[in-house]
């Protein structure tokens, strides 16, 4: 769970989504240019393993799967935050949820 601030920060695939509709990559969105080639252009949102540095939960202290995060995807969930910056999008007052 991302906030739509933080949306514009997750990376995108070098190949186009088959499901147009709300896709991030396809032409029709603007997400993509005919002809770009992804692999010289996305320097930035490229993953690269040597130098990103996954983060610790700043909750439950395990190894966030995604760089940039603070927070991993089950405690950004339960509590209802963002898992990038931590603002609150969802009320979880009345959701019944478990502990684990």
């Amino acid at each position: 769970m991302v906030c739509e601030k933080c949306e514009k920060k997750l990376g995108r695939v070098i190949t186009p989504d088959p499901w147009k509709t709300g896709a991030r990559n396809t032409v029709e969105s603007g997400g993509r240019k005919v002809g770009e080639n992804k692999a010289l252009t996305a320097k930035k949102a490229r993953f690269n393993p040597y130098t990103a540095k996954f983060d610790e939960c700043k909750i439950c202290r395990m190894k966030v799967h995604q760089v940039g995060s603070h927070y991993c995807q089950a405690c950004a969930y339960k509590k209802g935050i963002c898992a990038m910056c931590g603002k609150k999008i969802l009320d979880t007052k009345n959701y019944r949820q478990s502990s684990t």
